[in-house]
């Protein structure tokens, strides 16, 4: 299905420069709603889905539902996510409009399933334009191990998974010497 009619532009949005993708039309339509995240499934090839807020929650956690996802990973702005002693991770991102920081806990991926002695994550978000808060959690990711019941597991992110790509930015370029880059919608920026 071609989700592009549905997508709003909104130049200089948040700053100039900037042309921001406006996905919630995608979320006010029940019908197309359910396919776009059906869609979604397909492209991911792990049952954890690790996804930042706060759009990439709306799409990530509806997965749930099918059998082939297990875990929703959240990761978080400061602030918003309760942790116990040395749970927390931070890692620093560049986004578009500048460096920020964003974290998870290691006992959300400690609930992922298991694949051998590895971990494999999907990481998603709405939107792939530079690739930069993608990157800095993906290799932060890939950096971990965690322990379940006693066993340490590596932690590897298999795949991207993105709502819409902006084709004319390095984004998949910068994503694509990690893992595979998919996305279900292509736009570009101008």
């Amino acid at each position: 299905m071609d989700y592009r009619p549905y997508l709003k532009f909104y130049p200089n949005f948040p700053k100039k420069g900037v042309n921001f993708v406006d996905i919630i039309p995608l979320i006010q339509d029940k019908e197309l709603f359910r396919q776009l995240v059906d869609d979604l499934i397909e492209l991911c090839d792990t049952p954890n889905i690790a996804a930042p807020e706060a759009r990439g929650f709306l799409f990530a956690t509806p997965m749930l539902y099918a059998q082939k996802v297990e875990n929703v990973i959240t990761l978080r702005k400061k602030g918003k996510l309760p942790f116990a002693a040395g749970d927390l991770m931070q890692v620093e991102i560049m986004k578009e409009y500048g460096p920020d920081h964003i974290y998870f806990r290691r006992s959300d991926i400690a609930a992922s399933k298991p694949n051998g002695d590895t971990i494999e994550i999907t990481f998603f978000d709405d939107i792939l334009a530079t690739g930069g808060t993608s990157s800095g959690v993906v290799n932060a990711l890939n950096s971990l191990k965690v322990n379940i019941d006693g066993k340490e597991y590596k932690v590897k992110v298999k795949d991207f998974v993105f709502l819409v790509e902006i084709d004319d930015l390095p984004g998949r370029e910068r994503l694509e010497s990690i893992a595979p880059v998919k996305s279900l919608i292509h736009v570009t920026e101008g």
